[in-house]
C-alpha cells in the first residue's frame, strides 16, 4: 500500500455514490447492515443463511482497504465442523484454516487480484479465534464469521481486542449452531445492546437472497 494511511476517530463514511457502484442492498435488512457498518464501531449481523451478511461485510472491508481508510482486514471464525468431524488437517495454521476461510476467500477474490500476496504482506490476516489472545485490533476491519459457534468466553476474548481505530462485524446464524450450550453470539447481543457504539441487525428468512428455493427450504425447517 502506497503512502501513509490516515487514522480516523469517527465513523468510516462511504459515499452514496461508492455504495451504489459497489453494493446495492436488495432488502431493508441489507440496507440496515450497510448503514451500520458505515456508522457504528461494532455490528452484530445475525439471522438466516443466504441473506448476504458475510458478503456485505467482506465487501465493505475491501472498499475501506482499497481507499486506504484501514491498514488491514482481519478475518476470524471458530474452527468448528458442521456435524461431521474431519480430523487434524496438515500444514501450517493458514493451511489448516483454509477450508474454513474458503467462502470469504471467494469474496476477496472478486475485489483483489492478488489475495495471496496481500496475506503474505499482512494486509489481509486470517486468524482462528484461538490465536486472538493478547491482540489489539487497530486501524483494521475485523470480520468474525460463523460466530454462533463460539462460546461466551471466546466472544468476550474477541470483543476485548477492539482498539480505537477498529471496525468490527460479527456474523452468525443461531439456527445453525454446532456447539453445545449457549452461543457467544446470542449472549453478546443480549449483553451489549445498550451500548451506543453497538448495532444489532437481524435477518429473517424473507431476507434470503441466495435463491428462492433456499428461502422455501429454510421456512420448512422452522
Amino acid at each position: 500500500m502506497n503512502g501513509p494511511v490516515k487514522q480516523h476517530t469517527g465513523p468510516f463514511h462511504m459515499s452514496r455514490r461508492r455504495r451504489t457502484d459497489t453494493l446495492s442492498p436488495r432488502n431493508p435488512a441489507q440496507s440496515e447492515l450497510l448503514n451500520s457498518l458505515e456508522n457504528f464501531q461494532l455490528t452484530f449481523a445475525a439471522g438466516s443463511a443466504g441473506t448476504g451478511k458475510t458478503y456485505i461485510a467482506t465487501s465493505v472491508a475491501c472498499e475501506l482497504l482499497k481507499t486506504e481508510r484501514i491498514r488491514q482486514i482481519i478475518i476470524t471464525r471458530p474452527m468448528v465442523e458442521a456435524e461431521e468431524k474431519i480430523g487434524f488437517l496438515p500444514g501450517d495454521v493458514n493451511e489448516k484454516f483454509a477450508p474454513y476461510f474458503a467462502p470469504i476467500r471467494e469474496i476477496l477474490d472478486l475485489h483483489f487480484p492478488n489475495v495471496d500476496q496481500m496475506v503474505k504482506n499482512r494486509q489481509i490476516e486470517i486468524a482462528p479465534i484461538a490465536f486472538m489472545r493478547g491482540r489489539t485490533f487497530n486501524d483494521a476491519f475485523v470480520l468474525f464469521d460463523e460466530a454462533q459457534n463460539t462460546t461466551p468466553k471466546q466472544m468476550k476474548l474477541f470483543l476485548s481486542r477492539l482498539g480505537d481505530y477498529a471496525r468490527v462485524c460479527v456474523t452468525g446464524d443461531l439456527d445453525q449452531m454446532d456447539i453445545e450450550g449457549k452461543s457467544g453470539l446470542e449472549d453478546a447481543m443480549e449483553r451489549h445492546s445498550n451500548i451506543p457504539e453497538v448495532r444489532i441487525v437481524r435477518f429473517e428468512d424473507k431476507d434470503v437472497v441466495r435463491s428462492k428455493l433456499v428461502r422455501k427450504i429454510l421456512a420448512n425447517y422452522k
